[in-house]
């Protein structure tokens, strides 16, 4: 095995990140990891926090938790911070809001000053680079120039896919156009994404819906790795639901990208008495559009990362409608509390369950399907409970140990071939 010093680069802490760089470190592969802010719970600034008035505190806390990354053992931690702090800022603020510049902030610019930044600085010492997509065209220009292998991942499906599929949707609702993201991307920004792509010795994503997307632009197939990702099953696990209300859940970006708005016209059918549908996550839809459907839903904006195993287990069934995915990690938390899913093919249900055995698996853009399938559920709960079982169980064969071993063994394989 000829590379021995791999890098490997994220602007935020994805826990598929984080798990890549524990199974890079593990095998000594892990030169060092490149991000923009990792909060160490433990480390000085968590003290320093603790000195603040409590309001302050519990904010602060509360976004850097979601920001928790400790290297890995034998591995240097380099932070690029001041640009992702102040998106941050902006966006808790409201200034970025009020300036038009999105709910997400000025985003692109802290993924493209994190990749000049790596392209400029920490390319030396190194035989290799991990990188993740919108952070890897200018690093991977000048890794080539150097003879450094570049390895890429694309945790969602490619853009011309991800495009197509939201321009779809805006065309059947216009109202909810502006919400689409992929339909409004900048030319310059899709151009570096298939420059990235293009300059990728080898590509790593985690379901085949996103390979396909590769696929369909001509990626060779040998260029492509599948490795779904894990279920973190030692933190999220089953605990008695506390009453006996049937309660859908669906955690994670509240917009249409998500299907959401099939599942509140579902939801609204149902009618169905005793039951709550609840929605935890940003709301994306256009403003004052979801208010429309206040008196069906239980809406939470945000809540505390270590409040979501309770959500989770007070939920009879979780929901992901998704018209576009990678491999959404919510769905694997949900089952590793012992909740069944109901998903959809482009959210990677066929790679994470069995359609009628730990969930069901529907179509896109079907929201009878949907209310077939909640009403099923709300009419079964001794099946449905079983369903829970067996959603835990499939969990179990989906950690992300399981993950790191296979992450490992594709690279090991790809070094040992030497390109």
């Amino acid at each position: 095995m000829g590379i021995r010093r791999i890098s490997l680069v994220h602007h935020t802490t994805n826990p598929f990140a984080r798990n890549a760089a524990i199974a890079l470190a593990e095998a000594g592969l892990l030169h060092e990891v490149v991000t923009t802010i990792a909060y160490n719970p433990k480390g000085q600034l968590a003290r320093a926090i603790q000195l603040l008035p409590n309001s302050i505190e519990r904010s602060l806390s509360r976004e850097l938790e979601r920001r928790a990354w400790v290297a890995p053992e034998r591995a240097v931690l380099r932070t690029h911070t001041w640009k992702e702090a102040l998106r941050v800022s902006l966006v808790k603020s409201g200034i970025s809001a009020y300036l038009g510049l999105g709910k997400c902030g000025p985003i692109d610019w802290v993924y493209t000053a994190l990749d000049d930044h790596v392209a400029k600085h920490h390319l030396t010492h190194v035989d290799a680079i991990y990188a993740y997509e919108d952070s890897a065209a200018s690093t991977f220009q000048v890794a080539k120039q150097r003879g450094i292998a570049c390895f890429y991942e694309l945790p969602i499906v490619f853009h011309c896919t991800s495009r197509q599929i939201q321009q779809d949707e805006a065309n059947l609702f216009p109202e909810l156009a502006s919400s689409l993201q992929a339909v409004h991307e900048p030319a310059w920004k899709l151009e570096r994404k298939d420059q990235e792509i293009n300059l990728a010795d080898h590509i790593f994503v985690p379901s085949s819906m996103t390979q396909q997307s590769l696929l369909e632009v001509g990626v060779a197939p040998e260029r492509i790795s599948v490795i779904p990702y894990g279920a973190p099953v030692d933190y999220f696990r089953p605990q008695p639901k506390r009453d006996t209300t049937f309660r859908a859940l669906f955690v994670g970006r509240v917009g249409p990208r998500k299907g959401i708005h099939y599942l509140l016209q579902a939801w609204k059918n149902l009618q169905l008495s005793d039951a709550e549908l609840k929605l935890l996550g940003i709301n994306e839809f256009p403003q004052g559009w979801l208010e429309t459907y206040q008196d069906h839903i239980h809406y939470l904006p945000s809540v505390p990362h270590a409040s979501l195993s309770q959500h989770y287990c007070g939920a009879s069934v979780f929901v992901l409608p998704s018209l576009v995915e990678g491999l959404s990690l919510v769905q694997l938390e949900a089952m590793a509390c012992g909740v069944p899913i109901i998903t959809t093919p482009n959210a990677a249900g066929p790679e994470i369950i069995t359609d009628g055995v730990e969930g069901f698996i529907v179509p896109i853009r079907d929201a009878d399907a949907l209310q077939e399938k909640l009403e099923w559920c709300y009419q079964n709960p001794e099946k449905l409970a079983s369903m829970g079982v067996a959603a835990r169980r499939r969990a179990e064969r989906l950690t992300w140990e399981n993950y790191r071993r296979k992450f490992l063994g594709e690279v090991s394989k790809l070094l040992d071939g030497g390109f």
